[in-house]
């Protein structure tokens, strides 16, 4: 099978690598592939982003030179596995020197390419602005977490073009149980994210408003923003060993977001971990959230406050909530699951690394 070296973005910490590659890795090693893992920037940048220590130039450096050691390795691989681009603030050419000979895949989960394209610098607009295309251009395949990044793959030129939803590891997720306490209780709306992503928060602090008493706001792995003052909410800490004990506590689970462009690259991955832990969700209609959620089956689609508030009073219902998390559970099972996707991402590395 092929040996195969895999250029994450993040260590473990970083949700995208975390789930778009690292997870897969037992399956795929179990199932002959010889994977080598090189990361870019490590655990401490990652923390640096949420608020922790900021990482200086000599680290930036330091993770550079790694990526560049490992980029001059590449031809002792039968396949590069890339996420988003190799060498970032890099052009397209000079990295094009350091990727090229070995074929690669590249996997695409966000709109990545609007981080150069809509940059408020007009040095990085100028000389990296299609970065990211000529990066999938040049790709054997490209991997696109839903349809509109692909869209913009074929664009691009790309010759191969697989669209692979983001997968969850169900094993992770206990089997749905009924709770044995059914006196009243708070409503628990769930969100779970990073810090730098809460401001989505925004557009359902006026349903939560006029939803009542009965709901309570938790929020994983970011502060409450200041709009909720006033409303009952709670900030608790994220952590991998933790995250599906928070999810599993949530009733309803929910992912604002705003209709842009960015926003439209997203893979709904927040919904499907609440959804794995059989709770119904609530969603802006935008992007893979439109894919993932079946409006008034695994949970609604919600475009206006109205339709926030009416989503939410409806999800009062114990007996509603208790078969749409079936349904979503369900969902999850049958196309966004690990043990779905894995076997579909192996033939596309396999096929990928015939091309040497």
């Amino acid at each position: 099978m092929p040996k195969v070296l895999l250029l994450t973005r993040y260590e473990r910490l970083g949700a995208s690598s975390r789930v778009r590659f690292l997870q897969f890795l037992p399956a795929l090693e179990q199932a002959g592939f010889d994977i080598e893992v090189q990361p870019l920037l490590d655990n401490a940048y990652v923390r640096a982003l949420y608020g922790g220590p900021p990482v200086g130039a000599a680290a930036i450096t330091r993770f550079y030179a790694q990526r560049l050691r490992a980029l001059l390795r590449r031809r002792a691989y039968d396949l590069v596995w890339l996420e988003k681009e190799a060498l970032p603030f890099v052009p397209a050419w000079l990295e094009a020197l350091f990727v090229g000979s070995v074929p690669y895949v590249v996997d695409l989960d966000d709109a990545w390419f609007l981080r150069y394209e809509a940059s408020p610098s007009p040095i990085v607009r100028t000389f990296l602005r299609g970065k990211i295309d000529a990066v999938m251009r040049r790709a054997a395949i490209v991997v696109a977490g839903n349809d509109y990044l692909a869209a913009r793959a074929r664009k691009a030129g790309a010759r191969h073009v697989e669209v692979v939803p983001t997968a969850i590891d169900l094993a992770r997720f206990p089997e749905p149980r009924t709770p044995a306490d059914a006196r009243p209780r708070p409503v628990i709306v769930g969100w779970i994210g990073i810090p730098l992503n809460a401001h989505y928060l925004t557009v359902v602090a006026p349903a939560l408003r006029l939803a009542g008493d009965g709901v309570r706001l938790h929020v994983v792995g970011a502060p409450v923003p200041t709009e909720f003052a006033g409303i009952p909410a709670e900030s608790l800490p994220w952590s991998e060993a933790t995250e599906v004990d928070r999810v599993c506590a949530f009733d309803i689970g929910i992912m604002p977001l705003h209709d842009t462009p960015w926003e439209r690259g997203k893979c709904a991955y927040k919904l499907l971990q609440v959804m794995a832990a059989a709770k119904p969700v609530i969603a802006s209609p935008v992007g893979a959230n439109c894919q993932v959620v079946e409006h008034g089956v695994n949970g609604f689609l919600a475009a206006s406050t109205d339709e926030w508030v009416d989503a939410l009073r409806k999800l009062a219902d114990p007996a509603l909530r208790s078969r749409m998390g079936e349904a979503a559970r369900k969902t999850v099972a049958d196309r966004y699951s690990v043990a779905s996707i894995g076997p579909r991402l192996a033939s596309i590395l396999t096929q990928a690394a015939a091309r040497r």
